[in-house]
């Protein structure tokens, strides 16, 4: 991160902070007095405080999501007395520490990420759990997708043997998705010639003939996956079956399909691809009031249709898909909102 931006972070958590001690924020009463409002100058975070929500790459789905929601808010920013910002990062895994260390109040994440993060494995494991990792609500479904050039004769995930492929950069969700998907098939990374860098660095190393392929965790239809399959080196989207079991040992996942008609600039000839993913997520943590969470899962479920017209990604979304797909505890700011809409009931 630039000096600059860490500023901005250490800025933003001191506002925070400060904000909070002038309502009583340091007694443990008057903290529980101030979670129960919704408005009101001791029931937000305060009238010129920032409110910072950590995505991804600007070029991905992550940054723009967070932008939505950040418009949203922003529009009664007077009524709830802050104003919510987006940071671009490097992704999941930076955006769960951030925001378990206090150092932002929002991030998104993919939920397989929140389940490793709230029980100390994978990136977590000798590091400790977030125990304060807060859900707030499930966005749409990412899928892990392979695309490789179709001049390289990979046409299944098994033929990535010996070939050069990028599984993604260090503290990104799809580098695990990768890893993952690897292990099911019975490789290692050792069998590949591994390369680790962001999902659009890889789009340009594809496209230089640089990489024979890569893996990339995103929302479909995805404008860089097709601008991919209409630049000059022809690609495929590749495949990525017989991985039933992962559904067993990593519950967070769950079967995936691409629609090829998204990407009719690709090689492939069927209609549809079959794949794996998970959901992306916005989490916060315990320490956020509560009527800063409520103010933003309101405004998002109130402007519901505004929103999901956002992004094609959130096609399929709905009110109660979007309770799905959690593994850490929902913050009680956002289950307010769930319990007086009725959103929690069983049909």
């Amino acid at each position: 991160m630039t000096v600059c931006g860490k500023l901005k972070i250490g800025f933003v958590g001191l506002v925070v902070v400060l904000l909070l001690a002038a309502c009583g924020g340091t007694s443990p009463e008057k903290k529980t007095s101030q979670k129960s409002e919704s408005s009101g100058s001791c029931g937000t975070v305060g009238e010129s405080s920032l409110v910072t929500i950590a995505t991804g790459g600007i070029s991905g789905v992550y940054y723009p999501v967070g932008t939505a929601i950040a418009n949203m808010v922003n529009r009664n920013r007077d009524r709830y007395g802050f104003q919510v910002v987006v940071e671009s990062t490097g992704g999941s895994v930076f955006n769960i520490n951030a925001v378990a260390a206090g150092d932002i109040q929002f991030g998104i994440a993919q939920a397989d990420r929140q389940y490793q993060a709230v029980r100390g494995i994978a990136e977590w494991q000798g590091r400790g759990a977030r125990k304060n990792l807060r859900a707030v609500f499930s966005l749409h479904p990412e899928t892990l997708t392979l695309i490789a050039g179709d001049d390289t004769g990979i046409r299944d995930i098994r033929d990535l043997k010996g070939h050069r492929v990028n599984i993604g950069n260090h503290g990104s969700g799809q580098r695990q998705n990768s890893l993952d998907a690897l292990n099911a098939v019975g490789l290692k990374p050792s069998d590949l010639d591994i390369v680790e860098v962001k999902a659009i660095e890889a789009l340009e190393l594809l496209k230089e003939g640089a990489i024979d392929a890569f893996f990339y965790t995103v929302g479909h239809p995805s404008p860089a996956i097709r601008k991919a399959t209409e630049g000059p080196r022809k690609v495929r989207i590749v495949p990525i079956g017989d991985v039933g079991h992962m559904f067993v040992l990593y519950p967070f996942y769950v079967p995936s399909r691409i629609d090829m008609a998204n990407y009719p600039g690709a090689a492939n000839e069927e209609e549809w691809v079959d794949s794996f993913g998970g959901k992306a997520t916005l989490v916060s943590s315990s320490d956020v009031p509560d009527a800063v969470v409520y103010a933003v899962t309101r405004e998002v479920f109130e402007n519901f249709e505004d929103f999901k017209a956002q992004q094609s990604a959130f096609s399929e979304l709905t009110k109660k898909g979007m309770l799905q797909g959690q593994s850490a505890p929902i913050h009680p700011g956002a289950m307010r909102y769930y319990e007086e809409t009725g959103l929690l009931r069983s049909e």
